[in-house]
């Protein structure tokens, strides 16, 4: 006995093709032209802040760190210590042989002329020779308000043209690797973007082959992405907003793909409504109402995603929750206002050479759904074998899952981040060889004026620490010694003792580590530092490059435990409500969870075995977890709204097949658009994008052609009616 579900009377279409058609002919010439006037005039304005983002970005960690974090009450209260607003920059020189004092004559000869260049401060340190005599060092600190990357240019183009036959220079250092990062980000205007609208032209080709929709499609996502982009611009200017290349990055792809698959859900739907009705305006308002509600209930639940990154610790997750929902917000108007008003501009032209015929008699014959096509033979084959289906692909996916177990997710080194070809990690390694490995990245201790000995004591006995000094405007360099005896002027014999400098009540001191300062060694003497103090009673705060790294990796560890609960909760709320049903929901949500495990498990293998990569940061699952949760939501919703749709008409075990014959296109074409977006983040050398797009690109291609195409539609047609109970479908 079939579960059929009476089709809506032919009556009530009449009537709505009726009431569509009662339309002014002047408004519908001058409603689609004022939305597409107003989109044009909002993407003509937001153009040009393609190349400024620079001006309301930043990529210094200690800005995203909670104002908790002992990181950054330390890097708060360094600035009253000092005047030099500063990046301090190391260049290492490096002899083949031992330097002799005819290079270290030439070497501080061109030393003298930095300070000429734009951004370099005239405060260098002395030349510092190492023991061996093989190497120098000095520190070229550089205007915080400067432009870092063009000026550690130039100052290495300087140094190397300079430097003596079998000298070679490395610039390093907090400076040095601030470089490296703009550097590498700065593909993210033009080369992202070129490599993602490209990819998605190619495919949106070949899957309409056709011109002037992929046009037309890629227009609406790129005025979705300006005006969006135009949004966050000024919200970052007034302070409201942090900014980061990655967040720029993530929100550049985001919308690129959101927008391109909503657009295609919109196009399926107003070529179905052409076959059938011949008046244009007709079939844009029926293919318009289609469209709505699943596209708001897609958009609306992966901005619910995002949102949940509000309760992040961690400033750089917490931020992009509210810029990637702009760009959601702006991919939806895109799609539901940009992209109706020019396909109804162009009216049936727009899908030329293959142009949709007006055969309503057809459409009546095939019931509303075309019965040939890849997607009806497949769900053919899952109406006859469904439980053997979805219990073979469950089980390839749960064995994608056992690779979670190789994801080294604790942090990578500071020197890791960028791919390729790296100055300043080639100087790090330089540095450790020859210099104390931590040598222009100390840490620095913020203490009470009355505990500085005793602050001192524990540095100077903890088995990572080199040496120690104080901050004190007095003393030559700003910085004086100190040692178990106190405070002593270097260079100085009987010259009395320097005074700290005091601010507030408390002193700062710096501690130069043995290890480089992005290595597990240097965090573990950090860890060990912060037990040491707390142990002995000093009310001391430890800052500097290594604090802020473990202090990053601790709240991004904190961030991934809470918000990945709360999505899931949150999304499953949500679908309840939009299907109003609990039995759908859970298994969508299930099936959901399963392809991340599969996604991440597979990533981790080919991260360690086919890349050599030497770990993850803690928010790659993180991330990963929130794109493809809340992104393959999206294709869960595309199938479970029609399968619902058709549900009513044709009975649930039917309409989960015609579902699955209708929507099989689209989907596959989104996912493919939705990976190939998200892979050019990879054109970007920076290991946590390259991560998340290989997770996310590839979980979606898991997500399209296994999941939504096999184990939801198998699973939800094994268990029949009782998959929409409570509502009247499941009874």
């Amino acid at each position: 006995m079939t579960d059929h579900v009476d089709a809506p009377a032919p009556a009530l279409r009449r009537r709505s093709r009726e009431r569509h058609s009662r339309v002014p002919r002047w408004a519908r010439v001058v409603l689609p032209a004022i939305l597409i006037l107003a989109w044009f005039v909002g993407a003509s304005i937001g153009g040009p802040y393609f190349g400024k983002v620079g001006e309301v970005s930043s990529n210094d960690q200690t800005t995203y760190l909670p104002a908790s974090a002992d990181a950054t009450r330390v890097q708060e209260a360094l600035g009253g210590f000092s005047d030099t607003h500063a990046i301090p920059a190391v260049v290492v020189f490096e002899g083949a042989d031992e330097l002799t004092d005819a290079d270290t004559a030439v070497l501080q000869e061109a030393l003298e002329d930095l300070p000429q260049i734009e951004g370099v401060l005239d405060e260098l340190s002395p030349l510092l020779p190492s023991d061996d005599a093989r190497a120098a060092e000095v520190f070229v600190p550089i205007d915080r308000d400067a432009d870092t990357g063009d000026a550690v240019a130039a100052v290495s183009a300087t140094l190397r043209e300079s430097a003596p036959s079998g000298v070679t220079v490395f610039v390093t250092g907090p400076a040095g690797f601030t470089a490296d990062l703009l550097e590498a980000f700065s593909g993210i205007d033009g080369l992202l973007l070129l490599v993602a609208l490209v990819a998605v032209f190619v495919i949106l080709i070949v899957v309409y082959r056709s011109l002037l929709l992929p046009v037309a499609v890629l227009a609406t996502s790129l005025f979705a992405l300006t005006v969006a982009l135009l949004t966050v611009w000024w919200l970052a200017k007034a302070g409201m907003l942090l900014l980061s290349g990655q967040t720029q990055g993530i929100l550049f792809i985001l919308v690129i793909g959101a927008a391109t698959d909503y657009s295609l859900l919109y196009v399926a739907r107003y070529r179905e409504e052409l076959r059938v009705q011949r008046d244009t305006w007709v079939a844009s308002m029926r293919a318009l109402r289609a469209s709505f509600e699943p596209i708001l209930a897609s958009g609306g639940t992966v901005i619910a995603g995002l949102v949940c990154l509000l309760f992040s610790d961690l400033k750089s997750n917490s931020t992009l929750g509210p810029v990637a929902s702009i760009g959601i917000v702006f991919a939806m108007l895109a799609a539901l206002t940009l992209l109706p008003a020019i396909l109804f501009a162009f009216g049936r032209a727009a899908f030329w050479p293959k142009r949709p015929r007006h055969e309503p008699d057809v459409v009546a014959a095939e019931g509303g759904t075309v019965r040939t096509g890849l997607w009806w033979r497949a769900g053919q084959m899952i109406g006859r074998r469904p439980r053997a289906i979805w219990i073979v692909t469950t089980l390839v996916l749960l064995g994608g899952c056992v690779g979670i177990a190789q994801l080294h997710a604790q942090g990578v080194p500071q020197s890791d981040l960028v791919l390729g070809s790296s100055q300043a990690r080639d100087g790090q390694r330089v540095l450790g060889e020859h210099f104390p490995g931590g040598s222009g990245s100390p840490v620095y201790v913020l203490a009470p004026q009355g505990e500085l000995q005793s602050a001192a004591d524990v540095l100077l006995g903890a088995p990572g620490v080199d040496g120690v000094a104080v901050l004190s405007g007095d003393a030559p360099g700003g910085s004086a010694a100190i040692t178990t005896d106190g405070i002593t002027a270097v260079g100085q014999p009987g010259a009395p003792s320097p005074e700290p400098t005091v601010v507030d009540g408390a002193v700062m001191l710096q501690a130069t580590l043995a290890d480089a300062a992005d290595s597990d060694a240097a965090q573990q003497t950090v860890r060990d530092l912060r037990v040491a103090f707390a142990s002995d009673g000093t009310d001391a705060a430890v800052g500097g490059v290594t604090a802020t790294a473990i202090d990053t990796n601790d709240a991004s560890i904190h961030d991934r435990s809470l918000i990945i609960p709360v999505v899931l909760a949150v999304i499953l709320v949500i679908l309840m409500l939009l299907l109003r049903s609990i039995v759908a929901p859970v298994v969508l949500v299930l099936t959901t969870v399963l392809s991340f495990g599969a996604a991440l498990g597979v990533s981790a293998l080919v991260f360690n075995n086919v890349f050599h990569f030497p770990g993850a940061d803690p928010a790659v699952p993180l991330f990963g977890f929130v794109f493809l949760v809340a992104l393959g939501i999206d294709y869960n919703i595309f199938l479970a709204t029609r399968v619902r749709e058709e549900a009513r008409r044709h009975g649930t075990r039917d309409g989960i097949l015609r579902g699955l014959a209708v929507t099989g296109g689209v989907i596959t074409s989104a996912g493919l658009v939705l990976a190939a977006t998200f892979a050019a983040l990879s054109v970007i050398p920076i290991l946590f994008l390259v991560q998340i797009a290989f997770i996310v690109a590839f979980g979606v291609l898991l997500d399209t052609f296994l999941v939504r195409a096999l184990l939801v539609p198998a699973l939800l047609h094994d268990i029949g009616r009782p998959v929409w109970w409570p509502s009247k479908l499941g009874r």
